[in-house]
């Protein structure tokens, strides 16, 4: 039991890497609180709108599309560490300027659009960042472990922070909840700044750090697979912090502390798969990922179709982990399939398709939630979601299940030449 266990939170043993878990779990923690927090007010100031709360969610991920590439140039560039702390900095900065407005009564609708495109200039730069620091900090053979563990964290982050978020709200208001947001990314700032790792793989004076590399290394069919699943799931599925608080709210007419019971129900959900994908220990195969993305199209198509509040959380709880099986058996594939040289880059672009297909995707479906109610919402990207995953099922079939083999560990990457990796050579599908 105990091997077991210690197989689970093997990567723990990294100590820089378990400062860093405790510094998000606080942090995190305190992103989920204001993502309640933030929904609330905005379903305040604009009477309910829909359309509003797709505005706000479009704003906050519109600077992905145009800044995340030149940020995983930059991760693979400069030392992460350092543009993690000045990311989370600045992050805190924006959220203590909106929780001072909230306190004060000045706040107003265009007062959180500007913050929300604020802190997605800062996310460009800190995702791609966060995700490369997490392999720099534990090693190709810790690192499916390791991020599964930081899925897992998130998602305690996720299940901690709506619930307190929802008490914390009714009984002292949105302003403060926004004030220990802002006093979160300390957490982080300090955990990074107690390592004693290094700063990275040296570069050579002259090397060029180019986004095009990154793009022609995506470019296998192998990696486009995933990414194209990843990119129509993400514009059509992936809408819960626009979907949730529609449902609390329109469907199950929920007030805020029952708001933060749903979302920690959906989170709960992605908690549990996460732990189960820390066994993982080789690049996840096409078909695994394919089917990841069936089953999420299955269960999202469900919550849509039911109107009882109990068969509802059920139905969450279970897409919760559709959700994390998915994403983190495309991020495998996708992150396990190129150099360490590469990845801040190659995950930029992840990035930029998971993350850049939320500003369409949100108005795409506030814009049906206001005309025909958030139960289609569901529906409908769940029955995108599931012929996108039997697409590329067949896609695979038919390219003899492309790239390496599922088992197929980081130690036997490792042993191939930089050089013919990025190019293509021994890894070119097969």
């Amino acid at each position: 039991m105990s091997a077991a266990v210690g197989g689970v939170f093997r990567a723990l043993r990294v100590r820089d890497f378990r400062l860093f878990v405790l510094g998000q779990i606080v942090s995190v923690a305190g992103t989920w609180m204001m993502v309640v927090a933030q929904d609330w007010l905005v379903l305040g100031l604009s009477g309910g709108s829909a359309s509003a709360l797709g505005t706000v969610t479009a704003l906050q991920f519109a600077p992905v599309l145009l800044l995340t590439l030149y940020g995983g140039r930059l991760a693979d560039r400069y030392d992460k560490r350092a543009l993690l702390t000045v990311a989370n900095v600045l992050s805190c900065a924006l959220a203590l300027v909106l929780a001072v407005l909230v306190v004060t009564g000045a706040v107003r609708l265009w007062h959180v659009y500007v913050f929300a495109c604020g802190l997605g200039v800062v996310n460009s730069v800190e995702v791609p960042a966060r995700m490369a620091f997490v392999g720099e900090l534990v090693g190709s053979e810790l690192l499916p472990n390791a991020s599964a563990l930081s899925a897992a964290y998130f998602n305690v982050a996720r299940v901690v922070g709506p619930a307190l978020s929802g008490l914390l709200i009714s009984v002292a208001g949105v302003g403060w909840v926004m004030m220990l947001n802002a006093a979160s990314y300390a957490a982080t700032v300090v955990a990074l700044r107690l390592m004693r790792g290094g700063t990275g793989p040296e570069r050579r004076r002259g090397d060029r750090v180019r986004v095009v590399d990154g793009l022609r290394a995506a470019g296998r069919f192998d990696l486009v697979v995933p990414l194209t699943l990843v990119a129509v799931i993400g514009l059509f599925g992936l809408n819960f912090q626009l979907t949730l608080p529609l449902l609390a709210s329109q469907v199950h007419h929920a007030g805020a502390s029952a708001f933060g019971v749903v979302t920690a129900v959906f989170a709960a959900g992605s908690l549990v798969t996460a732990l189960a994908t820390t066994v993982r220990s080789g690049r996840p195969s096409a078909r695994l990922v394919a089917g990841g993305a069936v089953a999420f199209g299955v269960l999202e198509t469900a919550v849509g179709m039911t109107s009882s509040y109990a068969l509802s959380l059920v139905l969450l709880f279970l897409t919760g982990g559709a959700t994390i099986f998915f994403v983190q058996a495309a991020n495998h594939r996708v992150q396990l399939g190129v150099p360490p040289e590469l990845r801040g880059r190659v995950l930029a672009l992840y990035t930029l398709i998971l993350q850049g297909s939320t500003p369409l995707g949100a108005l795409l479906v506030g814009a049906l939630a206001d005309r025909w109610g958030v139960r289609w919402g569901f529906v409908i990207g769940g029955l995108v979601s599931l012929a996108a995953g039997l697409g590329a099922a067949a896609a695979g079939r038919r390219d003899g299940t492309a790239g390496p083999p599922a088992d197929e560990g980081p130690r036997e990457r490792e042993r191939q030449p930089s050089g013919e990796r990025a190019r293509g050579g021994p890894w070119r599908a097969r």
